[in-house]
């Protein structure tokens, strides 16, 4: 009969996730001192470093998504539904700061790496493809195509601006305000054509 589990592995993801959004050099033997358990606790657990930061970045990218989707889901216009979008980085670090700053600041295959358990790699192209759908949803709903090109656009707004402004300040009122702004303004200026075949 295997031993029970005394060891919380929530918390273990929740001091994770602090200590990479502080720093990516995380190790076994950090982040077992920082959490309290033995080292063997981890590799137990999640089979090794690099999984166990999978999981953290899982975790949060997960619920930042579903909060995403709830603004957007609540948006009263296209166009909010994308400024929401935009600002859920802000939301999010309001709700758990750690996990904002550490979607932000780091890039997950820099975090753990190409070698993980197929079912954990599965699971992060899950939600690399939730973003997608949203991205081609918020086009669709602004301009009635999900292409390239409009999804392109989409993408600027909800991903690259929100990238660059709250690069120092994720709370900050009036980057908020610039930041939605900015989203407006790119709207304003629809995506370039298809070209016809």
């Amino acid at each position: 009969m295997p031993r029970p589990r005394v060891h919380d592995l929530d918390a273990l993801l929740d001091v994770a996730e602090r200590l990479v959004a502080s720093s990516t050099d995380v190790t076994v033997r950090g982040l077992a001192a920082a959490a309290g358990v033995p080292n063997g606790t981890i590799y137990h657990a999640f089979g090794s470093l690099s999984a166990l930061l999978a999981q953290v970045w899982l975790r949060a990218a997960t619920a930042f998504l579903d909060l995403q989707t709830a603004l957007v889901d609540q948006a009263a216009s296209p166009v909010e539904a994308v400024v929401a979008a935009a600002d859920t980085p802000a939301v999010f670090a309001s709700l758990r700061p750690d996990g904002a700053r550490m979607l932000l600041a780091v890039k997950g295959d820099r975090l753990f790496g190409p070698e993980l358990p197929e079912e954990l790699a599965d699971a992060l192209h899950a939600v690399d493809k939730r973003l997608v759908a949203l991205l081609v949803r918020l086009a669709r709903q602004l301009w009635d195509r999900g292409d390239g090109l409009a999804v392109e656009v989409i993408t600027t707004c909800v991903v690259d601006l929100p990238t660059a402004f709250f690069r120092r300040d994720l709370t900050d009122p009036l980057v908020r305000e610039r930041l939605a702004a900015a989203v407006r303004a790119v709207l304003t200026v629809p995506p370039r054509e298809k070209d016809r075949p």
